[in-house]
């Protein structure tokens, strides 16, 4: 008769082969299904855009090289979408464990609760895709010891050992962007910025070219350019709201534009924010500091000022002769508008602070030179100013 011990330990056994025979079977679905991104394939959904006269040439998905810095709520499903769209090879950097915390991603599953993310995501994704290249690294990347071999890495492991296509962030804190911002000025690499708001319902991403576009240290938080420790800002006990909707609609927004960007189609987005109480999508251009702390940054500035720039066609047009030959009344029109010397920015958007109006400018200048006001008077008009 046997034994408690040996009926568990047999059924344990019959448990690793019906897995193992699972995986077998799932694996060569897979495997079928990875290959749809041949043109061969009648039925590829993905080559359909390529038939369809979106994108000149899928296949050539398979020759980039991307990386994710922030295997969390944005990072690992931007992860997943591009393993599921057949990048060549894709390299994940984050030191967080995974926690039952994070069960609310559209990513992680319970089973996975201790491993690290790099570990647990470069597993998932093997399973979903099995050709794409995945490299780990399971390190801080804004630690001294690490920031070499993180530089190292963007800059020789793409698939043919050079610096790789594109840098994704999907950090969460100022520190970690700041790092990256450095290192993508310091050896001239593309990278797009995204986040999700403390609050969860509002996000954005940004495609940052160093030299062309402004990059993360032209315009810092308030926070950051305060000179605030963004540490005591955290209040002991509460958490970071998350909602993986808001957390698949960015990154939704970065892969797209990855692609975009890769594979040359339409148009990328320089500044795409999303918020999620009022559905408002604000777009905007953000133009390099000339005065950026980065000195990466003013350099590539200069380097991209002397770039040839592509001519762009003007068509020629006939001279416009005025409707009326004479003017028998003397009628001219003028402008009344007055110009304002104040950024146009998006709506949603607003200013730190706006310059005082003409109005303002000249009721100080006849308070100064008045007589008849008193001091006290004087400090009240300014206060209005």
């Amino acid at each position: 008769m046997n034994t408690v011990k040996e009926l568990q330990a047999k059924l344990k056994e019959l448990e690793e082969k019906l897995t193992a025979a699972t995986q077998k079977n799932m694996r060569q679905k897979i495997e079928t299904m990875s290959s749809e991104v041949v043109d061969s394939n009648p039925y590829s959904r993905l080559m359909a855009l390529k038939r369809m006269g979106i994108v000149n040439n899928y296949e050539r998905i398979r020759d980039f090289t991307v990386a994710v810095v922030g295997v969390g709520g944005v990072g690992s499903v931007t992860a997943e979408m591009l393993t599921r769209c057949g990048i060549g090879r894709l390299i994940l950097f984050d030191y967080d464990k995974v926690e039952l915390a994070n069960m609310n991603r559209l990513f992680f599953q319970p089973h996975q609760s201790g491993l690290s993310k790099v570990e647990a995501a470069a597993e998932t994704l093997r399973n979903i895709n099995p050709d794409v290249d995945i490299h780990t690294y399971n390190y801080n990347i804004t630690t001294v010891d690490n920031f070499d071999h993180f530089t190292k890495v963007l800059t020789t492991s793409s698939l043919t050992g050079g610096p790789l296509d594109l840098v994704l962030s999907c950090v969460d804190n100022f520190e970690a962007r700041f790092t990256i911002n450095m290192a993508c000025n310091e050896f001239n690499l593309t990278w797009f910025e995204s986040g999700v708001s403390e609050n969860a319902v509002s996000g954005h991403i940004q495609y940052i070219c160093p030299g062309e576009t402004a990059c993360f240290a032209c315009a810092p938080p308030l926070i950051v350019a305060s000179n605030i420790d963004e540490k005591t800002l955290k209040r002991d006990g509460v958490c970071a709201a998350s909602l993986p909707t808001t957390m698949g609609i960015v990154a939704g927004f970065l892969v797209q534009n990855t692609l975009k960007y890769l594979l040359q189609f339409g148009q990328v987005t320089n500044y795409l924010g999303y918020n999620a109480l009022t559905d408002y999508f604000p777009t905007m251009t953000l133009k390099p500091n000339p005065g950026c702390d980065d000195s990466n940054c003013r350099l590539r500035q200069k380097e991209y000022a002397l770039k040839p720039k592509p001519e762009v066609a003007v068509e020629a047009k006939e001279d416009e002769k005025p409707i009326h030959e004479g003017n028998e009344w003397g009628i001219s029109l003028v402008s009344e508008s007055v110009e304002d010397s104040e950024p146009k920015v998006v709506e949603g958007i607003k200013l730190a602070y706006t310059l005082p109006g003409q109005s303002s400018i000249e009721e100080c200048k006849e308070a100064t030179t008045s007589n008849d006001i008193s001091l006290e008077e004087l400090m009240a008009q300014m206060k209005s100013i």
